[in-house]
């Protein structure tokens, strides 16, 4: 009997011990803890499976919503249709909560995009290469990897390498990209669909490039400067896209779809 009244009077006490830790970790007005918003990883890959909506980790009333542009979101429970998304961005996600209260993060949606820049060919600067997961220093990994699936970015003249993405640009204006002799302003909107060997398990990916064609840098009008100033010249949330800036942001930026800008001379 003096054993089991031990063991109960131990038991009791470490029930004691555990109740006032707890109690220390729960605030004094009952309400709940910071909310730590989190989609379970900072990078979201599409599934084969076609089960593409991520829910948070743990909801909480109020309302969610995404920036730039381009992510679906459902503002009531904060799941991201990663199908009906612009893949290869970082957003910024945030929750309001019904008191006001912020909290944010960052998540990317897998995948690849170009920046938005200006290319001189007489320079012998040609070459768009793919950025991944939206930041410049990444690698793609190319091994078993595939871009312009079905080919349809090559067949309007683009030309896109398959086995690495980039778009070799001086080809593209020889394969007739636009038309035998390309004039100020010209400009193609092309399609890439691709897959990745990466955490997607190659599912099936696309995003929209669109292409100009300019005689000089004089020759690009006023128009165009203003929809490379309201994202920013370098992309939205591109890591590495600046020396001494390693994101850039602009409240109004529409990231989509990039400007790969020809420049003859």
């Amino acid at each position: 009997m003096k054993t089991a009244h031990k063991l109960f009077s131990a038991l009791l006490l470490l029930a004691v011990i555990s109740g006032g830790i707890f109690s220390c970790n729960k605030p004094a007005d009952g309400s709940l803890p910071p909310y730590k918003l989190s989609y379970g990883d900072s990078i979201l890959y599409l599934k084969p499976s076609g089960n593409n909506i991520i829910y948070p980790s743990e909801y909480r009333s109020g309302t969610y919503t995404g920036f730039p542009e381009g992510i679906e979101i459902d503002e009531n429970t904060g799941a991201i249709n990663l199908d009906n998304s612009e893949t290869g961005l970082r957003y910024r996600i945030t929750h309001t909560a019904p008191d006001g209260t912020k909290t944010e993060i960052k998540v990317v949606l897998s995948g690849i995009t170009f920046t938005d820049h200006f290319y001189r060919l007489a320079t012998g600067d040609s070459i768009a290469p793919p950025v991944y997961n939206a930041t410049t220093a990444n690698i793609l990994p190319l091994a078993g990897s595939n871009f312009d699936e079905g080919g349809f970015a090559n067949g309007s003249g683009c030309s896109v390498r398959t086995d690495n993405g980039k778009i070799n640009l001086a080809e593209s204006i020889r394969n007739g990209l636009f038309g035998p002799t390309p004039v100020n302003d010209d400009k193609k909107e092309i399609d890439i669909k691709y897959r990745i060997n990466d955490g997607s398990g190659k599912s099936l990916n696309k995003l929209k490039v669109k292409l100009y064609w300019y005689n000089t840098m004089a020759d690009v009008p006023q128009y165009l400067w203003d929809i490379l100033n309201d994202r920013s010249s370098q992309g939205v949330f591109l890591r590495g896209a600046a020396p001494g800036n390693s994101e850039i942001t602009n409240a109004l930026a529409r990231p989509r779809p990039p400007c790969v800008i020809i420049i003859a001379n």
